[in-house]
């Protein structure tokens, strides 16, 4: 079983820890469901990374080579500080151990102190699977005696987003403002040509409009112009109310 984590076209330093990471089932899952949180991080400073589990593919307009050069476009646009391809395998991916030690290995490398995953609730398998790898996975991040690299690390904090197949709205725990960083959110979405815009039925609606229709409905529900919601399996704690919107 390998325990390290590879892949050709990552960004990947394992000497580069993080503060938050993303863990999503396919490229572009991210970007959907968390794009603008990821920018408004960014902004604050922090230090954000990705993890796709698959390539995607296939997909019916999409290949590797193009999936590869939509991935490095809007990972340039969010300004990620890492990025990583685990190559797990796309339409039938599982918790299996194997995938487990290597999604393990990168929280231990990373060590960040929030992982965001998929909510457990959804109509693409890949994406159910997901977020119970990457619960399982966090746990694994903190064994001793075992060869997987890096030292044991329990990330604090899981937050699930929705990058949903379900034609349902929601119940969030928490929803992030994202007003200022919309626009920009959309404008990486455009990176992912073949999956999001190219060929796509406009009835009843285009993804890019699905995306916005969610946004409003959610910053509705907090009197900001755009939100993107979170969920969480654990309570929520703070230190402050003075972020309150």
């Amino acid at each position: 079983m390998s325990q390290s984590p590879s892949c050709p076209e990552s960004q990947f330093d394992p000497e580069l820890q993080v503060d938050y990471v993303v863990v999503a089932a396919h490229p572009d899952d991210a970007e959907i469901g968390l794009g603008g949180t990821i920018l408004l991080l960014k902004s604050q400073g922090h230090r954000v990374g990705v993890i796709d589990l698959t390539s995607g593919e296939p997909t019916p307009l999409g290949s590797e080579e193009i999936r590869h050069h939509e991935t490095k476009e809007a990972t340039a646009k969010l300004g990620l500080d890492q990025r990583i391809n685990l190559r797990l395998p796309n339409r039938c991916l599982e918790n299996s151990l194997e995938a487990r030690a290597k999604l393990a290995t990168v929280f231990r490398l990373w060590r960040p102190k929030v992982i965001f995953t998929h909510h457990w609730e959804d109509a693409h398998p890949d994406h159910v699977a997901a977020s119970a790898l990457t619960d399982a996975a966090r746990f694994w991040a903190k064994l001793s005696k075992t060869d997987m690299k890096g030292p044991p690390w329990y990330p604090p904090k899981v937050l699930y987003y929705f990058s949903l197949h379900l034609r349902q709205q929601p119940n969030a725990d928490l929803v992030i403002d994202i007003s200022e960083y919309f626009e920009k959110k959309l404008e990486v979405l455009r990176s992912y040509h073949s999956q999001l815009i190219q060929g796509r039925n406009p009835s009843p609606t285009l993804p890019l409009e699905d995306v916005e229709t969610r946004a409003k409905a959610f910053g509705w529900t907090i009197q900001r112009k755009y939100g993107e919601p979170l969920a969480s399996r654990e309570g929520l704690g703070l230190t402050s109310l003075d972020h309150f919107v």
